[in-house]
């Protein structure tokens, strides 16, 4: 069974590089534009793992890792940060509900090596 990643980021051109990398490492992809929009299909879709920008409009990444992790049915579920910051620090990586973070640009490399990682855990 493919393992079902959700891509949450306000950029269409972020989220279809993404599924294209993704899809073609044997991942199953969901995407939603916004923090609303994934917790939206968080309520009726299991994910693995969760790809989530942190500047996004509306709600930023760190709000909705944090009402993610709010939930108990959704608490375990690891979250990868997307951002264009190189700064641990203002990331917020091992703080918060983060899992690890990726810097934009990536590579195709990268991304399925960290992910496979964790997903293997």
């Amino acid at each position: 069974m493919k393992k079902k990643i959700m891509i949450v980021d306000d950029e269409h051109d972020i989220i279809d590089l993404t599924r294209t990398i993704f899809e073609m490492g044997g991942y199953e992809v969901i995407s939603a534009y916004s923090g609303k929009e994934c917790l939206k299909k968080l309520d009726k879709e299991k994910v693995d793992l969760i790809i989530l920008d942190i500047l996004m409009p509306g709600m930023s990444g760190w709000d909705v890792a944090a009402k993610i992790k709010e939930k108990p049915k959704w608490e375990d579920i690891p979250i990868v940060f997307l951002t264009a910051k190189d700064d641990e620090m203002s990331i917020g990586v091992g703080g918060l509900a983060s899992e690890d973070y990726i810097v934009k640009p990536f590579d195709k490399e990268t991304l399925l090596n960290r992910v496979d990682k964790i997903l293997k855990r």
